[in-house]
């Protein structure tokens, strides 16, 4: 039987010594007295011990899922940040465009100087080592600073001009026969005078500049100094401190950037090597990113820092997107494909969307994705109709990111270059018709794209019973319509 407390009754009186009760066996034999058996103390370490590792493995899994849910949640934000310096291209792309001599200019109506002016403004907001970077500095800060004002864009200004400053303070060195006159390289025999070259971080650099602007703000605009500098106490103290760190990232961009922007650039040169199969990689990468929110991510360095080109006045440009406003005929590798999808592909998939509703609210999706689908066709703007169907129907979304990366591939194996400011619908489509090779390519590529989405999509909602927007439970769709 089991007994709890000694086997010796006189121990009834002595103060115990355990704080929980022992727990023992009292054995009895035939031929002696009983034995007292000591306590099972084995079996409930061991089940300590296993409850102690069961809830450390807790703990441990708990804690690495906290820091994936904030280091995703961050990347998140991050790319919401993008989208605010984004919002600016057009306006620039627009203005580019306008400057161009075959509309105010020489070739078009004449109006020289007011070209000039036009293309000076768009190629402020473009340019890559200062206009660009700012933009993007300043986004970001804003984005990534819990609660931010207007101090916080002031504290990233500041850093960036410091930063900016130090990297022109150390051109390069210039060709043979050339001398370094301030930011020239004068080739005196020749008589020509170049711009000297910097080290150009770009957008990256600018990106980076605005993370450390945001988390000093954070970190610093609640800070109270002693009374006889309370004049720089909280927001007037982040702009400080943020300068002297422009200038300790400055410098050391100066040593470190060269074999960086060589890497990147060797990176940026294998993936226009791959051609096609390297436009079709980007297409597909970049809608399934756009399901997270981290599409912005790999836009930025592909279309504003990847692979660079040198305009007749010596300013180097950028990425694809900038290489393309600028002129050069080779960019376009990571912009033409999107025209057949965005113009094209999406809006048909909005009407098999539409066609497969089921009967009775078929007029009303009808109706809904008209609009969107105009929506994507006349600007570009793609988010109502693949959010209408990326959840509720992965499969199509797959198809969907699939295509993309055909119709990339395609279209730059068919020599088409086109690009844009804003996005791929119709309006940067117009607008860069001057600019682009084979743009009359874009239609009849469109419209076979559209075929097959129309086809594919209304099988694959049908065939597959998918719950795409018309084909609800009924009782779900009044629920919605109670809330």
């Amino acid at each position: 039987m089991t007994i709890i407390g000694s086997s010796d009754p006189a121990d009834r009186d002595r103060p115990r010594k355990w704080s929980t009760p022992i727990v023992g066996v009292l054995r009895t034999t035939p031929d002696g007295p009983p034995v007292f058996l000591a306590p099972d103390t084995d079996g409930r370490d061991r089940a300590r011990n296993a409850e102690g590792r069961r809830m450390s493995s807790t703990g441990a899994t708990a804690h690495q899922s906290t820091w994936w849910h904030t280091f995703y949640g961050g990347l998140q934000k991050m790319g919401r940040s993008l989208q605010l310096p984004v919002a600016v291209l057009p306006a620039a792309g627009i203005l580019n465009r306008l400057g161009q001599p075959d509309i105010f200019g020489a070739d078009g109506l004449g109006w020289d100087k007011v070209a000039t002016a036009i293309g000076a403004a768009g190629g402020a907001l473009l340019n890559s080592a200062l206009g660009l970077p700012l933009l993007f500095c300043i986004g970001v800060a804003i984005g990534m600073a819990k609660k931010a004002d207007g101090s916080t864009a002031l504290a990233a200004v500041a850093g960036f001009l410091v930063y900016y400053t130090v990297l022109q303070a150390f051109p390069e060195g210039c060709k043979a026969g050339a001398v370094l006159k301030g930011n020239q390289c004068v080739d005196f025999t020749a008589d020509v005078a170049e711009n000297a070259a910097f080290q150009n971080p770009g957008v990256l650099g600018g990106i980076l500049m605005g993370l450390f602007s945001a988390w000093l703000w954070v970190r610093f605009h609640r800070v109270r100094l002693v009374d006889w500098l309370g004049f720089f106490n909280g927001r007037r103290l982040v702009p400080m401190i943020t300068a002297l760190v422009g200038l300790g990232f400055g410098s050391l961009m100066v040593w470190v950037w060269k074999p960086i922007g060589t890497g990147l650039n060797d990176f940026s040169q294998w993936l226009a090597d791959l051609g096609s199969g390297g436009a079709g990689i980007f297409g597909v990468a970049n809608r399934a990113l756009l399901l997270i929110g981290m599409h912005q991510l790999l836009n930025t360095f592909v279309w504003f820092q990847f692979g660079s080109f040198t305009k007749p006045d010596g300013q180097v440009v950028n990425g694809d997107i900038n290489r393309f406003l600028a002129g050069d005929p080779t960019a376009g590798q990571f912009t033409s494909g999107f025209f057949p999808i965005m113009m094209f592909a999406l809006p048909a998939a909005a009407m098999a969307i539409a066609a497969a509703a089921k009967p009775h609210r078929r007029k009303e999706i009808y109706g809904l994705m008209t609009s969107v689908a105009l929506t994507s066709f006349v600007t570009g703007v793609t988010e109502p109709i693949e959010y209408s169907f990326a959840y509720v129907a992965p499969l199509l979304y797959a198809v969907h990111a699939l295509l993309t990366g055909a119709s990339m591939a395609i279209t730059w194996g068919l020599g088409v270059h086109d690009g844009f400011s804003f996005s791929a619908g119709l309006l940067d489509y117009v607008i860069n018709w001057g600019l682009a090779t084979k743009p009359w390519l874009i239609i009849p590529i469109g419209l076979c794209f559209a075929a097959v989405y129309y086809v594919l999509f209304r099988f694959i909602i049908v065939k597959f019973d998918l719950k795409t927007p018309g084909r609800e439970d009924d009782d779900e769709v009044e629920d919605v319509t109670k809330a």
